[in-house]
């Protein structure tokens, strides 16, 4: 694309003066740190070691020490910064599986049918189900505000000097959300970190504007096929019971009953019945860490052996790799929607580059169905590979995991680098880009300024996504 020559006067300086950290961005890195400590919990510290079982429920944290990022190239400075982010860690949406594990409870108490391990069950699933009411089913924890003022806190630690002429300039901070409770809740708390990092920045942070056709647009009429897709399709139904099917299912519903209840009443339960129990209690474990503050000392992990946790965290992650991942091979109908906010991505930086944006950063709020197609479609990685119709989804031979693409929190961020004009009045543009907070590469398409570097050339990612 053609860059402007022009000069915004709304736009950032040329040159962003380098600052040292401010004393507000100290004490709030550190007051962080000292949060993640204190509110961990038992739940938090034993799921560290459980991570590859909760599947998209899991807790957010950075995949790379930002100490290790790569040094920016000489002569360019940060202009712009932009994100998408899922919502942080949340309530369960309501007290469904809370409600059918204390029934069967509830039977088998009555009917002595519980064993030790198993009566110690319901007042863990009660403290939960109460945590969860307690803040509103489907609202942002603790934990999860905690994880969006972290990460703000980071992002800002990056780039220093653009927030300070963010600051200095009063040039807008962007926020947009999907409107849901939950992502504006997160918006708010992530802007709330950068103003504790640097309070000059409250003038600049403008309020959460609801876009649901860009951050909510699985549920938008524009996208009825894909509704139809996860209501009705006989490929994605067929693919979905082969998975259930597998015998290992039965068999840990069957492990997981027979730990929790005698024999004799085990016996009384249909295989169906033994499997929704099963993945009820698997749903309310899977939420837990989530909840590690409201629900602190609550502790679901000894109801689940790991392996059994393993396998209905597989069973959850199939579901979403078939509706909102890469899906089928041959298919796009469960990405192709997110060519709505990859447009947009492109279109800020286009925008800044060429002078037409005052923005200094423009930050969006959304969901787990926008992260995952957004995903497959930029190509990121563990969201490449289909899946052969004839041969379902399977960990042994697909990097596809919840846990990795869209965690709790997890979040695509651009940063756009600005060097002096060149002889014909040209200034170069870098874009960098990170996927929970690690530096990733775009597709194998797009070319890099050097052979192993994070940085890109703008017009060259333009050529690469056919934009130019």
């Amino acid at each position: 694309m053609r860059r402007s020559t022009g000069t915004d006067p709304a736009d950032l300086p040329e040159r962003l003066p380098t600052v040292k950290r401010t004393a507000a961005l100290a004490a709030a890195l550190a007051t962080a740190l000292a949060a993640t400590l204190a509110t961990a919990g038992t739940a938090a510290a034993q799921g560290a070691a459980r991570a590859d079982s909760y599947g998209t429920k899991t807790p957010y944290a950075p995949q790379q020490d930002l100490r290790r990022y790569q040094p920016v190239p000489a002569g360019y400075v940060p202009v712009f910064t932009e994100n998408v982010a899922r919502h942080g860690s949340r309530a369960m949406s309501d007290s469904e599986d809370g409600d059918a594990v204390l029934a069967l409870l509830d039977q088998a108490e009555q009917a002595g049918g519980l064993t030790g391990l198993g009566a110690q069950l319901a007042p863990q699933v009660r403290a939960l189900l109460d945590a969860g009411a307690s803040i509103g089913y489907g609202n942002l924890s603790a934990r999860g505000a905690d994880e969006q003022r972290r990460t703000a806190l980071r992002m800002e630690q990056r780039l220093p000097g653009l927030f300070d002429a963010i600051a200095a300039q009063g040039a807008p901070i962007v926020v947009e959300t999907s409107g849901v409770a939950r992502a504006t809740a997160s918006a708010d708390a992530f802007t709330a970190g950068l103003v504790e990092g640097e309070p000059a920045l409250a003038g600049s942070v403008g309020a959460p504007i609801t876009d649901k056709n860009l951050l909510y647009f699985h549920k938008q009429p524009q996208n009825a096929a894909y509704q139809a897709y996860v209501a009705n399709d006989p490929q994605l139904a067929a693919a979905l019971a082969a998975v259930d099917a597998d015998p290992r299912t039965a068999e840990a519903a069957r492990h997981t009953v027979g730990r929790l209840f005698t024999a004799a009443f085990a016996a009384t339960l249909t295989a169906e019945r033994q499997t929704a129990f099963a993945r009820s209690l698997y749903a309310l474990y899977s939420a837990a860490p989530d909840l590690s503050v409201e629900a602190r000392g609550t502790d679901l992990d000894r109801f689940l052996t790991p392996p059994d946790a393993q396998w209905f965290g597989y069973l959850d992650d199939a579901e979403e790799f078939y509706q909102k991942g890469p899906g089928f091979t041959g298919r796009t109908i469960t990405y192709e929607m997110a060519g709505v906010l990859l447009d947009d991505l492109f279109a800020q930086v286009e925008h800044k580059a060429a002078g037409t944006s005052s923005a200094g950063a423009v930050l969006r709020f959304t969901h787990a169905e926008e992260i995952e197609p957004l995903a497959a479609l930029l190509g990121l990685p563990g969201s490449t590979r289909q899946a052969d119709p004839a041969h379902p989804y399977s960990y042994a031979d697909n990097p596809w995991r919840g846990a990795e693409v869209a965690p709790m929190a997890a979040n695509l961020q651009w940063d756009l680098y600005r060097t002096a004009a060149d002889a014909a009045g040209r200034p170069g543009y870098l874009v960098r880009m990170f996927y929970n907070e690690k530096e990733t590469a775009f597709k194998d398409a797009c070319h890099p300024i050097a052979k192993g570097s994070s940085f890109y050339d703008l017009d060259e990612l333009e050529r690469c996504f056919g934009r130019s």
